[in-house]
């Protein structure tokens, strides 16, 4: 286990929202499955208690701890993507598995996990700073899904 580990808490999913993020993004797999040895609090001995996974090659501890625990926007994993077709790729995957649309690039999977599918074409903007970032950012305050067209159009003025 690497020293640093995200522990991300789940009601009962881990193994399941692990799985789908190994498939979904470049760079990640499910690393290991650990089953309770005893009965705890929200499960019984033998149910899966953690999963080690890394999700684009950040590591992540999947804890099952039951529904005390619900996750909010306080924490979430920024995609950085190339193009339309690869955003596209990851927000309709998250979105389409469950989740739901936020704003400005803002999705939740099914778990309840947020996550920012964001172009390279909309931080390279904000960074540029001036006239060209304030033009991208009011783009994209109005967009669910970014839309690479567009800010890349902003950006020109």
């Amino acid at each position: 286990m690497a020293k640093n580990t995200i522990c991300l808490w789940y009601d009962k999913d881990a193994e399941a929202a692990a799985r789908f993020y190994a498939e979904t993004f470049p760079d990640s797999a499910v690393r290991a499955v650990h089953r309770a040895p005893a009965d705890y609090p929200s499960g019984r001995k033998g149910d899966v208690l953690t999963v080690e996974f890394t999700v684009a090659g950040i590591p992540c501890l999947g804890l099952n701890g039951g529904p005390a625990f619900r996750h909010s926007e306080a924490f979430s994993f920024q995609i950085a993507t190339e193009d339309q077709r690869e955003t596209d790729r990851y927000w309709d995957a998250i979105v389409g598995n469950g989740g739901e649309e936020s704003a400005c690039g803002w999705c939740k999977d099914r778990w309840g996990i947020s996550w920012q599918i964001t172009p390279r074409v909309l931080t390279e903007a904000i960074a540029a700073g001036g006239d060209e970032a304030r033009r991208a950012f009011e783009a994209m305050m109005g967009m669910r899904k970014i839309d690479v067209a567009a800010i890349e159009a902003a950006r020109r003025g």
